[in-house]
């Protein structure tokens, strides 16, 4: 019951600040915030939004399969992030975009942007459900299921209150309600950082000194190239997920170009860029430390639940429980509830092409949220994965034609065939699929996140065959 009542105050402050940022809020409000926000208030609620409550759980149990080699992919980040702040950030501006897809209609044709749009509602909608399944696991666990209450109530009742805080103010609203719920994400993991420490009878600073002797402290992979923690595949896989997963992502650039200037955009990028490498460290050096407390034996994403349900049946750590399931809603919900908002943008802008349309707006935000809850019951039916590995994979199959799209538009002078673009779009991942496969069975090779790339690159060959000189 207590963690219950420390849930209903953390939603009772997000509504507070709901109510208070979405006075006189029109459309214009809702899809770009009147391009007033302060950026480094975007940046700050940027990285939250980005960690996620997957990261949350996954990451710290990355450690068991790979070590510290996930920081190469995140320093991959920080170039791709360069990339987005200085080459797609002034297209954006300059064009005074309001959907990112709209580029894709003046480059290539209607039906390059009705693909791109189409590609980034799926890719969202799968990316963003399998995030929030997270969060919606961990109160089965701690909340719902000890008052009896089944998963459907609780995936339907966590969806109604992200709608209730975003239907009004949109993005106006995010960019407060993320800076506060990544104060409170950041503030429960140095806490529950600081609540191992203690488990183990160490000081901070022979934590540290530990940690760093620990061979799961292991941060570059030179040797095996055929890995797939290799530094380069790492590396430029990261630079490449970052640039779709952000840079050509309307969820995420939706929040940028709320920002009051173009300088003001960039700033926020690199910011966050660079603050994105120290935060995921903080993760992995917690799930080091939880090894150090139970071992080895576990799979990953089970790690951090497994010590939070212990700390919470001991008199040693009670208040460890609840730094967890407040550092679990902040992240959960600062992505969730910006993606319900892109996607019902997308919708609007991009497919139905009504942004001044306020009933229109209203009914499809209640609808996105309402197949939001079935992808989540559908992901828990399905899912037997790790969850940061099924997000990266999803988006190596579905994020690769828009990385395709837009490399096409502007890197080249052609001008592809706009009738076959969808099908173009569709035969890549496809194909990418069946290399896949194809190289697994021959030569037991099996791609990692470089297949983004690989996915992208077939995208540009399909569009430059069929495509003409302009």
């Amino acid at each position: 019951m207590s963690i219950f009542i420390v849930v209903l105050i953390y939603f009772a402050v997000l509504f507070g600040i709901s109510r208070l940022t979405s006075r006189k809020a029109d459309n214009n409000m809702f899809y770009r915030a009147n391009r007033k926000s302060p950026w480094y208030m975007v940046a700050f609620g940027m990285v939250g939004a980005s960690i996620s409550g997957v990261t949350f759980v996954s990451v710290p149990g990355m450690v068991l399969s790979s070590q510290m080699t996930y920081l190469q992919m995140c320093l991959g980040f920080i170039v791709g992030y360069l990339v987005i702040a200085f080459v797609l950030l002034p297209l954006y501006y300059r064009l005074n975009l309001t959907s990112i897809y709209t580029y894709l209609g003046q480059r290539l044709g209607e039906r390059s942007y009705l693909t791109g749009a189409s590609f980034f509602l799926l890719s969202k909608m799968t990316g963003a459900a399998v995030r929030f399944y997270v969060v919606c696991i961990i109160l089965q666990q701690f909340v719902f299921e000890p008052a009896g209450i089944p998963f459907v109530v609780n995936v339907v009742v966590m969806v109604l209150l992200i709608w209730l805080y975003t239907q009004r103010g949109g993005i106006g609203t995010l960019v407060f309600t993320d800076t506060f719920q990544t104060l409170c994400l950041f503030t429960a993991l140095i806490l529950i950082i600081l609540s191992v420490v203690s488990h183990l009878n160490l000081t901070l600073g022979e934590a540290i000194k530990t940690v760093a002797s620990s061979p799961m402290s292991h941060i570059f992979e030179f040797d095996d190239w055929l890995s797939p923690q290799h530094f380069w595949k790492q590396f430029l896989s990261g630079a490449f997920i970052a640039i779709v997963m952000t840079g050509l992502d309307q969820d995420m650039m939706q929040k940028n170009l709320t920002c009051k200037s173009l300088r003001d955009a960039q700033k926020d990028m690199c910011s966050y860029g660079v603050a994105f490498v120290p935060a995921n460290l903080l993760f992995l050096f917690l799930g080091v430390l939880l090894t150090m407390v139970l071992g080895t034996g576990l799979k990953g994403d089970e790690m951090l639940p497994i010590y939070i349900q212990g700390a919470a049946s001991s008199d040693l750590l009670p208040l460890t429980t609840y730094f967890f399931i407040i550092g679990i809603v902040a992240a959960s919900f600062s992505s969730a509830d910006s993606a319900l908002t892109s996607l019902t943008t997308c919708y609007c802008v991009d497919i139905r092409r009504q942004p001044d349309n306020e009933l229109l707006r209203k009914r499809m935000h209640i609808t996105i949220c309402i197949f939001f809850v079935l992808f989540i019951l559908l992901f828990r039916a399905i899912n037997s994965t790790s969850l940061i590995d099924a997000i990266y994979t999803i988006a190596s199959y579905t994020y690769g034609p828009l990385l395709g799209l837009f490399v096409f538009g502007l890197f080249t002078h052609r001008q592809p065939n706009d009738c076959l673009v969808p099908y173009i779009c569709i035969a890549s991942p496809l194909l990418c699929y069946a290399l896949d496969t194809t190289t697994q069975y021959l030569w037991d090779y099996h791609f990692g996140y470089e297949l983004l790339m690989l996915n992208g690159l077939l995208t540009v060959l399909g569009l430059w065959c069929f495509s003409k000189k302009t």
